[in-house]
């Protein structure tokens, strides 16, 4: 348990982050969602507009410092493969 005044302040700040990150994972996770729909859906057009808005939401998270940014690039890499798998088919 925290006994000094920052120590207890550190706690009330980690808590504050934690829920703002678990947000903005959520956020990334729903983005990404949408793009393996439709993908799935075989709609290369929405899938176009979902991978631009996935990419731009994955970026973001990296600024923001909730993913690192090679897992973030990792993570485009895919999706873009993935669609233009998807235009070629």
């Amino acid at each position: 348990m925290a006994n000094t005044p920052g120590a207890k302040k550190a706690i009330r700040k980690i808590a504050r982050r934690t829920e703002v990150n678990t947000a903005r994972r959520s956020r990334v996770r729903t983005y990404l969602r949408r793009f393996e729909e439709a993908v799935a859906a075989g709609d290369a057009a929405v899938a176009k507009t979902a991978f631009v808005e996935a990419q731009s939401e994955v970026m973001r998270a990296v600024t923001k410092g909730v993913i690192h940014k090679n897992t973030a690039s990792r993570k485009v890499s895919r999706l873009a493969a993935r669609l233009k798998k998807l235009a070629v088919a």
